[in-house]
């Protein structure tokens, strides 16, 4: 989801996530929209998840698991504090 001026085109993402996860997600939505007065989607919270791990530097090298990642994006906040 790239923020220049080029022109993107939108790819649909099919994601399985358990009842807690989409949960959090509308916690989160709902705490914007109760805040702010904006409406944030599921979808928009996920792709902004997306654009941080890019701006962050976040690659797949390395990762197996959950924990794997847990501990890289840790690791790259702790040297960006």
């Amino acid at each position: 989801m790239a923020h220049d001026m080029q022109e993107t085109t939108n790819q649909r993402v099919v994601a399985f996530l358990n009842r807690d996860e989409v949960d959090y997600l509308d916690k989160v939505g709902k705490d914007a929209l109760f805040s702010t007065g904006l409406k944030v989607s599921r979808t928009k919270l996920i792709g902004w998840l997306v654009d941080f791990m890019q701006k962050l530097n976040i690659t797949g090298e390395g990762i197996k698991s959950e924990e794997d990642l847990e501990h890289k994006i840790v690791e790259v906040l702790g040297k960006n504090a």
